[in-house]
């Protein structure tokens, strides 16, 4: 088996053993491999090397629903260049996979972009957001995608057009393991100016009602069926619940804040506790909406 410093090439950037602490929001510690891949063509060259040497990969995106576990597989962080697409209104959006949601809801206030109001303040890129069909309670963001082009794990590079069909609650159904997501294209339902106060209306409302300025990976846990996972921790009595270094919030149930010198296993062992309290005070069993990487 060859060397992790094999895939050293034109637009790609190796980090052995460093701290994986930045490549996430909840900032657990924890240790790893990195390779930032800056083009699409220095992804697909060192997909195919990889292969050749048998390398075990994950994908890590902005790390908003995500918490790394540190061991001796390599994470791959796209970085590609940004496109000035957001910048003017179009009937569709051709985006690459590392566009921020951030600038996309940007762009839905300033055009008015019907639909897009559904991923209002996830921290998270267009790529993670489709893999996991992210949402909020407004709706999800699996009606938006009309096509993704994407990378199989053999360096093939294919375009797949999707329907609602491809996607369940915050899962996709269309990519196979090792596969990666490039770009999408991403309509809209019209156009409607009064987008952008129902936008920052709820954006007001999450920061009242969620510790986004703090250590943490969002919604933890899926919601059971019409059984929300924040309010049944909430009526379970378990907000504040954990450890000093990393406990339930006390201003949202289904968020977990990290105040340092935790680790992935840690986090684990408590989101393994909370569930297993959780069925036995409501009967509910709830799993994990993060991703363990």
């Amino acid at each position: 088996m060859g060397k992790f410093s094999d895939l050293i090439g034109e637009d790609t950037l190796l980090y052995e053993n460093i701290s994986l602490e930045k490549y996430t929001t909840i900032k657990l510690i924890a240790s790893g491999n990195v390779l930032i891949v800056q083009s699409e063509k220095a992804l697909e060259k060192s997909l195919k090397v990889i292969i050749k040497n048998q390398f075990t990969y994950q994908m890590i995106g902005w790390g908003s629903n995500q918490v790394l576990t540190g061991n001796k597989d390599l994470y791959i962080k796209l970085d590609f260049p940004r496109t000035k697409e957001l910048s003017e209104y179009r009937e569709k959006y051709n985006l690459s996979a590392t566009t921020s949601l951030i600038s996309m809801t940007t762009a839905a206030k300033k055009f008015g972009l019907k639909g897009w109001d559904v991923f209002t303040g996830i921290p998270a890129s267009l790529g993670g957001a489709i893999f996991m069909n992210a949402g909020t309670s407004l709706g999800e963001i699996a009606p938006l995608v009309e096509s993704v082009k994407i990378i199989t794990k053999e360096g093939k590079v294919q375009t797949r057009e999707l329907s609602i069909t491809d996607f369940e609650y915050r899962k996709n159904k269309f990519l196979e393991n090792g596969e990666i997501i490039l770009s999408a294209s991403i309509r809209h339902f019209g156009r409607d100016m009064s987008l952008a106060k129902k936008i920052q209306d709820y954006l007001s409302y999450r920061e009242k009602t969620q510790p986004l300025k703090t250590k943490n990976c969002g919604s933890v846990f899926k919601n059971n069926g019409s059984f929300r996972a924040g309010i049944t921790i909430d009526r379970c009595g378990m907000k504040g619940y954990g450890q000093e270094n990393l406990c339930i919030s006390f201003q949202h149930g289904n968020f977990i804040e990290h105040k340092g010198l935790a680790t992935s296993e840690d986090f684990e062992a408590l989101t393994d506790n909370i569930i297993e309290e959780l069925e036995r005070y409501s009967g509910q069993k709830f799993v994990l909406e993060v991703k363990i990487v």
